[in-house]
């Protein structure tokens, strides 16, 4: 998709914690109850819902728990976190063609008190019985964690351009930096050094170190979408959908990019953000906060080179220099990331993004009328209204 006539009404969330002591569906209904209120509309209103196949939630138990009538409107991205701007993709798809008139996206799971993400399991992080049968050239030699699978990727861009780990926590640092003022992160008020990043135990080395890794959260997150006219009319400021789209090369594999004849860069990245300067006219220039989904840390310097805020290998110098801290060029992750605030698979980077374009974000921006929220292989740009 190219530019959208949608909106994003309304944003909510539950607290972010690492034991939420209640259901997965309790934290879906809630998320979804807060966004509504947001944007100062019923239950009745909602007729489309989008999630992640990985989503545990029953869309139909979520309307029966709200309260929602009838939905006209269903669709779930896979991919896992390659998906979360592609969520929004579909929902601005359905407003833009009618199918809908307003779509709730949610996202909710106790991955840190229920399954976690990141521990060793048959098959990697899905269930058993959802094995493909690719896993079999990776299972039987240890490749049984999202850590070790995405390690061996980057470890490539480490060694071509000379990065090393200290390299990737510096930017850990200024994301904890953002988390230490945001009330709504789970390291609010816990800022590190790069000391304490360099202490951290080894999770796959010499790549990943804890402090490099996501957060285990649990949690939920919503938005309301609607057509931009709608939106105007609502309780808050609209937050346009400027653009949005998706790249899935044939080379490429979402858990292991290992395919492609250059796997120092990540050519999905750079392909989706020519898309996106090519339908909305912008350029990066023009981006005033990134919000870059990090499951670890060195994802985000591949981003920042394919979207073309650096060039290759610069990553790590353009960090250095402190164009992504506050006062930067480009202040990147300004919540605190998935490293800082919570990782409820990238969603909640759109919640930030609202609040940037809104004026009301913990560590606000000033000025900021365009911002980019990337998941690598889908991203969307929103403007201000």
């Amino acid at each position: 998709m190219s530019t959208t006539k949608s909106a994003i009404a309304g944003i909510g969330q539950t607290e972010f914690s690492k034991d939420s002591g209640r259901s997965e569906l309790q934290l879906a209904v809630e998320a979804v109850h807060a966004a509504l209120q947001d944007a100062g509309l019923r239950p009745a209103d909602v007729d489309g819902m989008v999630t992640f196949v990985q989503d545990t939630n029953d869309e139909v138990a979520i309307c029966r728990s709200i309260g929602i009538p009838e939905l006209r409107w269903t669709s779930r991205t896979p991919f896992g976190g390659a998906g979360a701007s592609a969520t929004v993709q579909l929902a601005a798809a359905a407003v833009d063609s009618g199918m809908a008139e307003c779509v709730v996206v949610y996202r909710a799971f106790n991955e840190r008190s229920g399954r976690r993400f990141g521990q060793p399991v048959v098959g990697g992080p899905r269930p058993a019985a959802a094995i493909p049968p690719s896993m079999s050239w990776y299972l039987p030699f240890g490749l049984d964690t999202p850590a070790k699978f995405y390690a061996l990727w980057y470890q490539r861009y480490l060694h071509q351009y000379g990065v090393t780990n200290e390299d990737l926590g510096r930017y850990v640092v200024i994301a904890r930096q953002y988390a230490a003022t945001n009330p709504n992160a789970w390291f609010y008020q816990r800022p590190i050094t790069i000391d304490d990043h360099q202490a951290s135990r080894w999770i796959a080395e010499p790549v990943l170190r804890k402090l490099d890794c996501c957060q285990e959260s649990d949690g939920g997150v919503a938005l309301v979408i609607t057509s931009r006219e709608r939106a105007r009319d609502l309780a808050q400021p609209p937050v346009w959908i400027h653009a949005a789209s998706e790249s899935h090369l044939a080379a490429g594999d979402t858990m292991f990019n290992y395919f492609h004849p250059d796997i120092a860069g990540f050519p999905e990245a750079e392909s989706l953000g020519q898309h996106l300067w090519k339908a909305t006219g912008l350029s990066p220039s023009d981006i005033g906060v990134a919000l870059l989904y990090e499951n670890f840390s060195p994802v985000v310097f591949l981003m920042l080179e394919a979207f073309g805020f650096c060039g290759r290998g610069e990553a790590k110098d353009f960090i250095a220099s402190g164009e992504i801290s506050p006062g930067g060029s480009l202040p990147t992750n300004t919540h605190g990331g998935l490293l800082g605030e919570a990782y409820i698979h990238g969603v909640n980077n759109f919640l930030e993004g609202v609040r940037q374009l809104r004026g009301t974000a913990p560590n606000q921006v000033a000025g900021v009328e365009h911002v980019l929220v990337s998941a690598g292989r889908s991203a969307a740009i929103l403007t201000a209204g």
